[in-house]
């Protein structure tokens, strides 16, 4: 029997952001399936995957009517196994995951049908029930939201032995309370996000070396000093888990351009790390 869970989920991930919603997606549409009479349906696998993919963008848009946190960062998902997984390899990178989010939910779709799943307009039409001119708009709509002039733009994430080596000198200067080689290992206009969920985080923003250095220091000595770390891929890119004993208390996930940190992303939120254990 093929495994449709693993098969859908990169699809409903990517657009939801949160692998618990994926699942909860996924499951909602094999039960109506299996529940019900299947004849004329010739390609089982388009047929699932239109109907997760719509699945996902209907409850996309009603999250939105949900007031969110005010940093709302997306599920990660540990992709070290992706060499050996295969779905694991559609997952996007975190980074693009967080840019997503400026999108709503149509635009991410199309946008992650063809720039990452690499259907045509004619498919992309066909799964969405648009016109194939409509689904050109809306793509071109949603690369407009995410490269616009001095904004952001996607980047290539790196997990190479040059970045793991950046992250040992920034765990140790971090555990040596080193303020200027801590400063030196971030981008000038680096930005910290943390998103803890119903848990309280000590600050939610921060941006720029100086600012980001006193608090990752700040927040290490007080609060991760006793904490096991354990290095790991999570969306494709550097990532350190914190635990103690053997709870997972939080998670890191680190943004490298070069020869500096970029952006760090924050996850306390225990919904979305329960997934990670």
């Amino acid at each position: 029997m093929t495994n449709y869970q693993d098969i859908l989920f990169p699809y409903a991930y990517n657009i939801l952001g949160s692998a618990e919603d994926a699942r909860d997606a996924i499951q909602d549409v094999l039960a109506n399936y299996y529940a019900a009479p299947r004849d004329g349906i010739n390609n089982e696998k388009a047929y699932l995957v239109k109907s997760v993919i719509n699945r996902a963008i209907n409850k996309k848009q009603r999250r939105k009517l949900v007031p969110q946190p005010e940093e709302w960062l997306p599920e990660p998902v540990a992709t070290e196994s992706a060499d050996a997984d295969v779905y694991l390899k559609d997952i996007l990178s975190y980074s693009l995951l967080v840019l997503l989010e400026r999108l709503n939910a149509k635009e991410r779709a199309v946008f992650i049908l063809r720039e990452s799943f690499d259907y045509d307009h004619r498919e992309i039409a066909g799964i969405l029930s648009i016109s194939e001119e409509n689904a050109r708009k809306l793509l071109s709509r949603a690369k407009t939201k995410l490269f616009k002039p001095g904004g952001e733009a996607p980047r290539n994430p790196v997990h190479d032995a040059h970045a793991n080596t950046l992250l040992q000198n920034y765990i140790d200067a971090i555990r040596n309370r080193n303020l200027p080689r801590l400063e030196a290992l971030l981008n000038e206009d680096i930005a910290f996000y943390a998103d803890g969920g119903r848990i309280n985080v000590f600050r939610k923003v921060c941006t720029g070396a100086a600012a980001v250095a006193e608090l990752l220091i700040y927040v290490y000595h007080t609060y991760q000093g006793s904490s096991t770390i354990k290095p790991t891929l999570l969306n494709h890119q550097p990532a350190f888990l914190f635990y103690n004993k053997d709870h997972l208390v939080s998670c890191v996930v680190f943004d490298i351009a070069g020869d500096h940190i970029v952006r760090i992303n924050a996850i306390v939120d225990p919904e979305k790390l329960k997934n990670l254990t």
